[in-house]
This record gives structure tokens, C-alpha cells and sequence, in this order.
């Protein structure tokens, strides 16, 4: 990579330490990156909210507490599902979904200020 830099010399060493946490780290900043870009959208990032605080709810829950439609909740929870963030089990007609545990690591600490405002407004 050819740049022009004003610095009289490249640090090689920290340029080469660098690199290599990057590459170690390239599963995590392609989850995170995954999650962050569908957390964009208000609706989804309610949605994943939901389903850290709660573990677990189907979609009638989920429309019914964000006051939508079950069809327009499905929309985002196909998007959340594709991108393998969630998952889900079936039972009888119901289909509950949840948060697969590689992505719980990355999105608990994204809603920790909202738990602990939450907590302290209760407490007030």
C-alpha cells in the first residue's frame, strides 16, 4: 500500500501488532458489524431488547408489545434470523424465538445503560 505520510518513519512493529489483533479479532468485529448494522433500524433493536431481557418470545408477544402487526413484526425478526442472530423452536403452532448464544455476548453489553437507568428509575 502505497501512501504518502508526513511521519519520518513507519513503525513497523506496532503496524505488524496491530495487524494481528485485527486478524484475530475478525469473527468478532464481523458479528458485531452484522449485529450493529440490523440494530440500526429502531424496530430491531427493541426486538433484540426484548429477547436479552426476556430470553424468549413469539411473535404475538413481540407485536403486541411493540403495538404492530404480526406480519410487520415478521419481517424484522426474518431479517434478524437470516443474518443468524436468532433462533427459534416451535411448539404447536407457536414459534418462539431468542438470541443464539455467539451473539448474546455482543448485544448484552449494548443494552446495559437502558438495565441500569431501567433499575434506577425504579428505584426512585
Amino acid at each position: 500500500m502505497n501512501t504518502i505520510c508526513i511521519r519520518p518513519y513507519a513503525d513497523q512493529i506496532l503496524i505488524g501488532e496491530c495487524k494481528k489483533k485485527l486478524q484475530k479479532a475478525k469473527i468478532s468485529f464481523s458479528r458485531l458489524s452484522t449485529v450493529l448494522s440490523l440494530a440500526g433500524n429502531e424496530v430491531r433493536m427493541k426486538i433484540l431488547y426484548l429477547l436479552e431481557e426476556e430470553n424468549e418470545l413469539c411473535v404475538c408477544d413481540i407485536a403486541d408489545i411493540l403495538d404492530m402487526t404480526i406480519p410487520a413484526v415478521s419481517q424484522h425478526l426474518r431479517k434478524l434470523k437470516d443474518a443468524n442472530i436468532l433462533q427459534c423452536r416451535r411448539a404447536g403452532q407457536t414459534i418462539y424465538y431468542s438470541l443464539k448464544a455467539e451473539h448474546l455476548e455482543i448485544i448484552k453489553p449494548l443494552f446495559e445503560h437502558i438495565t441500569i437507568a431501567n433499575r434506577k428509575k425504579q428505584k426512585a
